[in-house]
C-alpha cells in the first residue's frame, strides 16, 4: 500500500495567536523564493525585504523577524506574503530553519522571535 505524506498546511505551526490579525503582518519578500509555511525569515534592514534567515548576512537576514504564515513562490520581482510578526505561541518543531543552524545560533534567533512576543513551544499543536 503506498504511503502518504501529508504536505505542510497553511498556519500549521500557530499554537495560539493574537485576537483578529494583530499577530499578521503583510511584507514584500525577495525575488526567488520557494518557501513553506513555519519557515523563519529576516529583514533586510536596507531595502525593508524580508527572505529566509540567512546567519551569514550583514544585512539584517541574519536576525529573525517572524515566520511564514503560508506557503509561497516569489518570481524575479519579489511578492508579498503574510508572516507572524509579533504577539503568537508557535510549535518549535515545526519551524523551518536554515540547514546548517547550530544550537548556538539557534538560540540566539529564539531570543530574538521572543522579544516581539513570538513564543516557542514544543510538541504543541494547533
Amino acid at each position: 500500500m503506498p504511503v502518504k505524506i501529508e504536505p505542510v498546511h497553511t498556519g500549521e505551526f500557530i499554537v495560539s495567536e493574537g485576537n483578529n490579525s494583530i499577530s499578521r503582518e503583510l511584507v514584500e519578500l525577495a525575488p526567488d523564493l520557494t518557501l513553506l509555511p513555519g519557515t523563519v525569515l529576516g529583514k533586510n534592514t536596507a531595502t525593508d525585504v524580508y527572505g529566509p534567515l540567512d546567519l551569514v548576512a550583514d544585512n539584517g537576514l541574519q536576525m529573525a523577524v517572524g515566520v511564514l504564515w503560508d506557503h509561497v513562490a516569489t518570481d524575479a520581482t519579489g511578492g508579498e506574503a503574510v508572516i507572524i510578526a509579533r504577539l503568537a505561541e508557535v510549535d518549535e518543531v515545526l519551524l523551518i530553519w536554515p540547514e546548517a543552524i547550530t544550537d548556538e545560533q539557534k538560540a540566539t534567533a529564539t531570543n530574538e522571535l521572543e522579544a516581539l512576543n513570538i513564543i516557542l513551544r514544543q510538541g504543541e499543536s494547533a
